[in-house]
């Protein structure tokens, strides 16, 4: 009898370890500003995404991300929706600095983040130039006081107004004028050059020379960039590369599960910033019900992998400042989550997270610096609450431990409260 119960434990754990593991990152989806931003962000002191959407679309329901938890992570019951029970939540801080996608899903991932360096590009304009003009491109210094980049009568390289003002550039372009593989030259350009965390390189087929050069916008005196949204860069045709610093893939979850011979599935901007270079990654990819419908696709191919998700448009909708159109996302995200759940069997595990906030009721149009949730289903497991974590990178030591292959750098699994 003894044998048997110890064969029978050993058959559930090798069920457990063929199983697929999906994690969606509902990008920007925060549920409450962290303790830290009256000393670090104050400008985010009172952000709550998750609560201030429904404030102003008091008719919203999402009924999966209640049924796994969405209002007991927030903490209270709200609007339409109630906390359940019987949901399997948690919650997570941001360990990185400020609040950015780039950063948070390298935390997700397992990566131990690090202060990045932070700089107007005022500080590199030269040095960018110097090099820009060695490689033999056309570059001219556009502006007065503060200055950004204009290449090859087409491409601006500026501060990033959409994230944390300092840490970020943009390279952005229109593809009326100059293919993506010839912007991304740039960019790299761009990218040896400087030091802060990340250089995003991007563009869009509707855009036009006017529109990018008619969205810049100027801030705090010192930071000149293209305003993404107003460039029409999203509205049509946009690609996205984003040029990390800092970051050693061989200690993340996708690189670790590539060497097991562990499939490794990657689902929009995920796969534009998070390395993978033994799996599948789906590029430049922005259509939520695209890159759902990718999703389930690939479930349907697998019995046993790691498939992550990254879900853009309720970030652009947070940048837009337009929680209508924020609404209409997670509502249809919310849909979508359901038949993944409906594929699942026993021995999955879906996480739905984010990577930060991005209230679009704050009164600016950045990301904010705010708890994000953790919620989960595994077919018939019930009422576990795992606890405020102190970094997103659980989510990615869950994942190893899950696989039983090597940790990553940072992150403690909750995998035993699953169990």
């Amino acid at each position: 009898m003894i044998l048997k119960a110890v064969f029978n434990k050993e058959k559930e754990v090798m069920k457990m370890e063929h199983g697929r593991f999906i994690v969606i990152v509902l990008d920007s989806y925060g549920v409450g500003y962290m303790d830290d931003v009256l000393e670090v962000r104050p400008r985010d002191f009172g952000a709550n995404t998750c609560k201030h959407i429904i404030d102003k679309v008091p008719y919203l329901k999402l009924e999966n991300l209640e049924k796994l938890g969405l209002m007991n992570a927030l903490g209270e019951n709200y609007g339409e929706m109630k906390m359940n029970p019987e949901a399997v939540f948690g919650k997570a801080k941001l360990m990185h600095h400020g609040g950015d996608t780039f950063l948070g899903h390298q935390e997700i991932m397992g990566t131990r983040p690090v202060k990045p360096l932070i700089a107007p590009f005022s500080h590199y304009i030269d040095k960018v130039y110097e090099e820009l003009i060695k490689e033999g491109y056309k570059v001219e210094k556009i502006g007065d006081n503060i200055q950004y980049l204009w290449v090859n009568d087409c491409v601006a390289v500026a501060d990033n107004l959409e994230t944390d003002l300092g840490q970020v550039y943009n390279v952005t372009t229109t593809f009326q004028k100059i293919s993506f593989e010839e912007e991304l030259k740039i960019g790299e350009i761009v990218r040896k050059v400087v030091e802060v965390e990340r250089v995003i390189v991007f563009g869009g087929t509707e855009a036009t020379i006017e529109s990018i050069k008619a969205a810049k916008e100027e801030k705090e005196g010192k930071y000149v960039g293209i305003n993404a949204p107003k460039s029409k860069v999203y509205e049509k045709g946009y690609m996205v590369r984003h040029l990390g610093y800092g970051i050693n893939p061989e200690t993340q979850v996708p690189t670790i599960l590539g060497k097991n011979n562990i499939p490794v599935v990657l689902v929009g901007k995920v796969a534009d910033i998070v390395f993978n270079d033994k799996g599948k990654s789906f590029l430049n990819l922005v259509d939520t019900s695209r890159i759902f419908d990718i999703t389930l696709e690939e479930m349907d191919k697998l019995e046993k992998g790691f498939i992550a998700v990254n879900i853009q448009e309720t970030d652009l909708a947070g940048h837009a400042e337009n929680p209508e159109r924020y609404a209409q996302i997670l509502k249809l995200s919310d849909g979508y989550i359901g038949k993944i759940m409906e594929k699942m069997n026993e021995n999955d595990i879906l996480v739905v997270t984010a990577d930060h906030g991005n209230d679009p009721t704050i009164g600016h149009s950045q990301h904010t610096r705010e708890n994000v949730p953790i919620l989960i289903y595994r077919k018939g497991l019930k009422a576990v609450n795992i606890g405020h974590r102190e970094t997103m990178s659980d989510i990615g030591a869950t994942v190893a431990d899950y696989f039983k292959v090597e940790m990553p750098e940072n992150g403690k699994s909750f995998l035993g409260k699953l169990e």
